[in-house]
């Protein structure tokens, strides 16, 4: 298959396939004219990458799951460690969001938005310490 077939197979871009392969992610065959010949295991990878992914895993985080993958000897515990820590990781940033919205929301609901000039949100946001996001 060309790298054309392998993106339309496997929902990923020709650009994202190359930069796996140029980080070591797969390593495709090449054809005789030097063409990139991707088999069915490397669409399958490319399948696993891609969901991966969408899960947020990091580059580094999917390099150690497909390692853990082709590993037949490979502990399930390996994997759930791996996969907690991101999991936990996502609940921090969902908590973060959280306190986010709450405070913006209170804001929102403080501001008149009328014809006044006064804010009570621009008031907060001019209150806050140099150096906090």
């Amino acid at each position: 298959m060309n790298i054309g077939d392998v993106a339309q197979r496997s929902g990923l871009p020709a650009k994202t396939i190359r930069y796996y392969e140029d980080i070591g992610l797969i390593t495709p065959g090449r054809s005789a004219n030097g063409y990139r010949a991707f088999a069915e295991p490397d669409l399958h990878k490319l399948a696993f990458l891609g969901r991966a992914r969408a899960l947020g895993f990091t580059i580094e985080e999917c390099r150690h799951l497909l390692a853990l993958y082709e590993d037949g000897g490979r502990e399930s515990a390996q994997v759930k460690q791996l996969a907690q820590g991101h999991l936990d990781r996502i609940d921090e940033k969902i908590a973060q969001l959280q306190s986010m919205r709450a405070t913006l929301a209170a804001l929102v609901q403080s501001c008149a938005g009328d014809h006044r000039p006064d804010c009570p949100i621009l008031d907060d946001l001019a209150e806050a310490p140099v150096g906090t996001p």
